[in-house]
């Protein structure tokens, strides 16, 4: 077992890291990245329960080779002896095994893993001082900071108590995500490498090269990883804006030596070609590519945006960027990160959780406002928009009401509404049993069942009748 001071230092002191991203980071683009500055990789986010017991979804899910190091295995999970069993499957394949303390989707509520367990110290304690005595491989963590930065330290000195060996800390909190994203705190990110003697890999606002080097000054980590920014520009670590067709040929030659799902290579694709698609003249190859069935078509769109703009590129025809009114910095062609337009931030440059709620408290109040403060006498001086809004009020409440009205005469649970006997479905099906009769509503069919097998019942009793008959 490995000293954890030497863990980033056997890795090859790596500075530029692939992110792990669920779905987007398999091998094919874990390949391109490497051959473009990428000098650790991330395998996408594996749910620990469904590696243990589906061959198929590990199968499917995780894919390696001999060139494929070093290599970080990330999982999540809530539960210390399924997380290690999971672990023990990829353990010679990997060179560090990373538990996901980060994800702040819906579906890691649901399923209490990533950003969820957060606050649960004594469980994650548990899960990697387990990870860390059972496994070959070290234990790394991937966390999300607090709104307060005391509690993002302890928590980050409370995993290293725990065994774990290298920290990713990305600097936003859990409620910073979709429209809500914001910019990263990397003041969080360094006050966390003061106060820890575990390497740390920094996470958040990489947008170009200058930004990986200006966070690995500003924050002191040892390394900097990239998500988003690395999907729209997989050339961003080697300082590079190519056209896209030379990342998305070169993904599409990889794609088919390292197979992938065709969902994969359709999402990068898009995501490289995402200022190009946001233009009106774009929209045929666009949908050749969202309707495409296989590589091929695949790469049929990528070739006709590259005879569109290379001579664009070349210089060959001259490209009036203000007369277009694209509104980009670079020309459209040319690799570049997607950014958002940045929410409300408070002076430490992220959102806190009351002012995210907030926010959404008054947008609903306001839709609500601004759809009763028209003139709904008249449809023509609403949007389109506003109507549309207005229709699902509308039938929200006929539902609400007619939900109320319409109850089961025995439960009083909403009835089926093609129901012949007027109850919901439990009630219906009881009484169909009792009586031995039929609901097409509910598709319930007790008395045709019978029937049938009395039926058959018959026809087996003249066919051993006939038999008898015929033997003596």
């Amino acid at each position: 077992m490995e000293s954890t001071g030497n863990v980033w230092e056997n890795l090859g002191k790596p500075r530029y890291i692939l992110a792990p991203m669920v779905e987007q980071s398999e091998l094919a683009w874990r390949m391109l990245s490497r051959k473009h500055g990428v000098q650790l990789c991330f395998a996408p986010m594996l749910h620990s329960q469904n590696f243990v017991q589906d061959r198929k979804y590990r199968k499917e899910f995780f894919t390696t080779c001999l060139e494929d190091r070093p290599l970080v295995v990330q999982f999540c999970g809530n539960d210390p002896k399924v997380l290690l069993e999971a672990a023990k499957l990829v353990e010679d394949s990997c060179d560090v095994i990373d538990l996901n303390l980060g994800c702040p989707q819906a579906i890691a509520k649901r399923g209490f893993y990533g950003s969820y367990l957060q606050d649960e110290w004594k469980l994650i304690f548990e899960i990697v001082k387990t990870l860390r005595q059972n496994l070959k491989v070290p234990v790394s963590c991937k966390i999300r900071i607090f709104e307060d930065v005391s509690k993002t330290i302890l928590y980050a000195k409370m995993l290293e108590e725990a065994g774990c060996q290298m920290l990713s800390v990305h600097g936003r909190t859990r409620d910073q995500k979709g429209r809500m994203t914001g910019l990263a705190n990397w003041c969080q990110i360094k006050a966390v490498k003061e106060n820890v003697t575990i390497p740390v890999l920094a996470n958040g606002n990489i947008q170009v090269y200058q930004d990986v080097q200006r966070c690995l000054k500003e924050t002191l980590c040892e390394g900097v990883m990239s998500a988003e920014g690395h999907l729209h520009n997989p050339y961003i670590f080697d300082n590079q804006s190519p056209p896209v067709w030379e990342p998305a040929l070169e993904y599409l030659d990889l794609s088919e030596q390292y197979p992938c799902p065709l969902s994969n290579t359709r999402g990068h694709l898009f995501k490289l070609c995402y200022h190009l698609f946001c233009l009106p003249e774009n929209e045929l190859i666009r949908e050749i590519l969202a309707k495409g069935q296989n590589r091929n078509d695949f790469r049929n769109a990528i070739m006709q945006l590259k005879l569109k703009y290379l001579p664009y590129h070349l210089g060959q025809k001259p490209w009036d960027n203000i007369q277009n009114d694209y509104n980009l910095i670079l020309p459209p062609w040319l690799c570049q990160s997607y950014v958002r337009v940045l929410p409300v931030n408070n002076l430490d440059g992220i959102e806190t959780h009351k002012e995210v709620n907030k926010l959404k408290t008054d947008e609903k109040e306001n839709l609500k406002r601004s759809i009763d403060d028209e003139d709904c006498t008249d449809p023509l001086k609403l949007s389109k928009k506003k109507l549309k809004q207005l229709n699902k009020l509308k039938n929200k409440e006929i539902r609400c009401k007619r939900i109320l009205e319409e109850l089961c005469s025995e439960c009083r649970n909403p009835k089926g509404l093609k129901c012949e006997y007027k109850l919901c479905k439990k009630c219906c099906r009881n009484k169909c049993y009792l009586e031995i009769a039929d609901c097409a509503g509910h598709r319930i069919l007790i008395k045709t069942k019978k029937n049938y097998s009395c039926h058959k019942q018959k026809d087996k009793e003249l066919n051993c009748k006939q038999m008898c008959t015929e033997v003596s």
